[in-house]
């Protein structure tokens, strides 16, 4: 199976915070599910962690390759830039992913995130979709220590309301 592409400075391993989760499903395609991962507009109403979305620069609906954008999530006003952008096609995985920050550059309150996402198809018409965050500073270290974790559980229940999304398009 694909893996998530890391940029220097956010490799698992090396960062203060780093989530994963993935559902396995059935009965949805990669181009099932884009869409709604795609076009943040969509993202409240099947999560309830995002808000206040919009695309810069008259962009949209749907984010490409360095769009700009902002949402709340977690409590952050979080502004974010798309690092990467591929659409879902035969034989290879859709990627998407955003640098996101919150806080001044320097300050002691300072967030930087590396959110990716990973939808592929697989065999017996079973879609694989994989969301992983890296994240520095003190606020990162702050929610690794956090029982439950919470940016866990978020992104659980943001896959959770992606796939139904995606099914409820479906039928």
């Amino acid at each position: 199976m694909s893996d998530i592409l890391w940029p220097a400075g956010f490799v698992p391993g090396f960062t203060d915070n780093y989530v994963s989760n993935e559902v396995i499903v059935p009965g949805l395609t990669s181009g099932d599910v884009w869409p709604f991962l795609v076009q943040p507009s969509l993202w409240p109403s099947y999560y309830d962690n995002a808000s206040d979305v919009e695309i810069h620069g008259g962009k949209g609906p749907e984010l490409a390759l360095g769009d700009t954008f902002f949402f709340r999530t977690f409590g952050f006003p979080v502004p974010a830039r798309v690092v990467e952008c591929v659409p879902p096609v035969e034989g290879q995985a859709a990627r998407i992913a955003w640098h996101g920050w919150a806080g001044d550059v320097g300050a002691e309150d300072r967030l930087d995130v590396h959110h990716a996402w990973l939808i592929e198809d697989l065999s017996y018409g079973r879609v694989r979709i994989l969301t992983q965050e890296t994240q520095n500073g003190a606020p990162a270290r702050e929610l690794a220590n956090a029982r439950p974790n919470p940016v866990i559980n978020g992104h659980q229940d943001w896959l959770n309301g992606l796939v139904q999304a995606a099914r409820n398009a479906k039928q």
